[in-house]
């Protein structure tokens, strides 16, 4: 049964992480606030999230870093304190989540279904989205937003950027440039694909008349990977790893042509801009956490490393275990898919 929120006045969304999750939260919230713009919205946010997120019209932020360890869970209570919100959209499964969910008060506290609700937190909200047996994050996202009376499911994004950032980006990629953006690392080295691969897609990418850019973070894993990429490839491979915000970075993935990315943040950031991806996956199942607008571009090979760990029906949430499960993606159907995202684009 949906809820009324046409005499509610706030409501508080409990999302931490990760960058990929927080851009599917963000075409929920602006769901919301196309069909209730004039409910205040509190957003408890991880710190890192909150510097791609800042400039969000219409949404307070409240930053939960837990670096502080248990200090953080103390400063969330501080930071709430005194206030009581219509309405709580606990939107994260992970005990961390559950445990700061305390500090919030509201009067409904809106969870997943059993059945998602999983490290505890069925224990601490007293309303439950409708049940869904296969869906992508993105659209379990936007079951909260149709448990609260939205009949606009469509995602839809709009995330400012500063006009500086904006102008640093087509300082690097200039409108109408044909420019292939690689993202190279995820979270985990696992889930990164081979250097010479990537290599070889940049390489014929070159071939074709794009600039190829490497961007991502400055973490020495994601710095070594870009290393890697530019000893196997082309000296005219540009590596702006390391030397971008996320705001910056966001910008730039505008500005791509298509992007090629493992299963990691920028992926769904170049989602929001409505950017091609190539997506990259082994140990997740890409139609639970693929780029959602691109899942015909993603190169999987998650069904057949999934069949040789598993027998008979598989959950859906179920990942593939493996250190080198991504050497099972080859090269030649990532330029297959390139090449048939430039034929469309021509």
């Amino acid at each position: 049964m949906s809820l009324n929120l046409q005499t509610a006045h706030s409501l508080c969304l409990l999302r931490l992480s990760a960058i990929g999750d927080v851009c599917h939260a963000v075409a929920m919230v602006q769901a919301i606030q196309r069909q209730y713009p004039d409910l205040k919205i509190t957003w408890v946010i991880g710190k890192v999230e909150y510097q791609l997120l800042k400039h969000l019209p219409g949404v307070e932020f409240v930053i939960f870093d837990k670096s502080q360890g248990w200090r953080s869970y103390l400063n969330l209570r501080k930071a709430l304190k005194g206030r009581r919100f219509d309405l709580l959209l606990h939107m994260q499964v992970a005990l961390r989540a559950t445990i700061a969910s305390l500090a919030i008060s509201a009067k409904v506290r809106l969870g997943f279904d059993r059945a998602r609700a999983k490290e505890g937190q069925w224990l601490v909200t007293n309303r439950r989205v409708e049940p869904l047996a296969t869906p992508h994050v993105l659209e379990g996202f936007m079951g909260f937003a149709k448990a609260v009376g939205v009949t606009d499911l469509q995602p839809k994004w709009e995330i400012p950027v500063p006009a500086a950032d904006t102008e640093f980006a087509r300082q690097l990629i200039p409108d109408g440039d044909k420019t292939l953006v690689i993202c190279a690392a995820a979270s985990k080295a696992e889930r990164n694909w081979l250097p010479e691969r990537y290599a070889q897609v940049a390489d014929h990418a070159l071939e074709k008349g794009y600039r190829v850019l490497l961007c991502g973070g400055p973490v020495p894993m994601e710095r070594q990977l870009a290393e890697a990429i530019l000893t196997h490839g082309d000296a005219r491979i540009e590596n702006q790893v390391g030397k971008t915000s996320l705001t910056q970075l966001l910008a730039l993935l505008k500005q791509a042509s298509i992007v090629l990315a493992p299963d990691t943040g920028p992926a769904h950031m170049a989602v929001t801009q409505g950017t091609p991806v190539i997506g990259l996956y082994a140990h997740s199942n890409p139609g639970r956490t693929g780029p959602y607008t691109c899942l015909e571009s993603v190169v999987s090979v998650y069904e057949q490393a999934i069949a040789q760990q598993h027998t008979g029906e598989v959950p859906w949430g179920t990942r593939a275990k493996g250190a080198h499960l991504m050497e099972m993606i080859q090269v030649t159907p990532v330029i297959a898919e390139f090449d048939r995202l430039v034929s469309g684009a021509g």
